[in-house]
């Protein structure tokens, strides 16, 4: 992704705008169909069940979290729980989000 490309964080006063950030973050990171991507619920597999969202991509993913929604995550923040669902992956950015 190129400079030109990339968003500006969103303002972290509203829970949707982060969902949707969210929702941009998997599409442009990992490629997917943005039409699948919005039909994502909270109980849509991610980790492992994405082909396209292995180990290798988990970096980039948080890194665009983080320049997006201008957080900082700690490596011990994450963990597999945290990325097994979109719902689990929604709540976290939430969280960190709105502090």
């Amino acid at each position: 992704m190129t400079g030109a490309n990339k968003e500006m964080p969103v303002a972290l006063d509203d829970a949707g705008d982060i969902d949707m950030t969210l929702r941009a973050v998997l599409v442009d990171v990992l490629g997917l169909d943005a039409t699948r991507v919005a039909g994502f619920t909270e109980v849509t597999p991610l980790f492992g069940a994405l082909p396209e969202f292995d180990s290798m991509a988990v970096a980039g993913l948080l890194t665009e979290l983080e320049e997006r929604l201008g957080i900082l995550i700690e490596d011990h923040e994450v963990d597999a729980d945290m990325l097994e669902t979109y719902g689990s992956l929604l709540t976290f950015a939430r969280v960190k989000g709105l502090r």
